[in-house]
């Protein structure tokens, strides 16, 4: 989305850019009521709607509903703007529409959520938003529990819960040949390329061992039981398990080595 030039039927490249002194003036018009200046005031945002829309980039199948909704973020802003707050009205603006179309993607989510924790997430949003017009920055989420009187841990969960999935697919970066997508920045230190070696080499360590050998190791440290539970098992004694076992394991070491 962010290379596109046509959105909503929108020629992007088209619109026009207004300095601050402008901004102020055609709200002053609106203001009383001029519906011409509204509609210029309004074309003359959609940059910004725009800008604030690339940051949903994951969700390229909805590129033109999201602009739209954004859209009516901005409407509000300009309803709700305070021109004698001594902040742009793109500062202002900008919470407001992310607002809009993050209520539009939680209520199209595919994913389930219940009633409950739907609402808990709905009233975080909008004491952030309230807090964000207030204070002109963004609340922590501690200051947003305090504010809707939650434990933080509930608050926390109800913004996860309906936040975006993201695809392991979806790529982070193309630098022209190769794409690194977000399964290449997972790390796993269960299966790394370092102990998957070393369990192909254990293998192949274990298989060099007689049957006797393989049987003891599978039964001490598979199954977990004593040298004694081993002895009475295999019809040998406690000594003869423990030499097997230290040349097993002494034969293993050597390989590896």
């Amino acid at each position: 989305m962010a290379n596109r030039v046509v959105i909503s039927g929108l020629n992007t490249s088209t619109l026009p850019k207004l300095k601050n002194d402008e901004v102020l003036s055609l709200l002053k018009q609106v203001r009383q009521g001029d519906d011409f200046a509204r509609d210029k005031f309004v074309v003359a945002n959609l940059r910004l709607v725009l800008s604030v829309v690339q940051r949903f980039s994951s969700q390229p199948d909805k590129a033109d509903d999201i602009f739209q909704v954004g859209c009516v973020g901005l409407l509000k802003a300009i309803d709700n703007f305070d021109e004698t707050l001594n902040v742009k009205f793109s500062t202002y603006a900008v919470p407001m529409i992310i607002g809009e179309i993050r209520r539009f993607l939680r209520d199209n989510n595919s994913v389930r959520v219940s009633r409950s924790v739907r609402d808990i997430a709905y009233k975080a949003m909008k004491a952030k938003e309230e807090f964000t017009r207030a204070n002109n920055a963004e609340p922590s989420v501690e200051q947003i529990a305090n504010m809707i009187e939650l434990p933080t841990s509930e608050v926390i969960f109800a913004l996860d819960a309906i936040s975006d999935a993201v695809s392991l697919s979806e790529p982070v970066y193309n630098d022209g040949n190769e794409t690194v997508r977000v399964m290449d920045q997972i790390s796993d230190e269960k299966n790394c390329d370092e102990q998957i070696m070393e369990k192909l080499s254990l293998s192949d360590a274990i298989k060099n061992l007689d049957d006797k050998e393989k049987e003891i190791l599978l039964m001490r440290y598979y199954v977990g039981k004593t040298q004694m539970e081993v002895s009475q098992e295999v019809g040998i004694s406690q000594a003869q398990v423990s030499r097997l076992e230290k040349n097993a394991l002494k034969s293993i070491k050597t390989f590896l080595e």
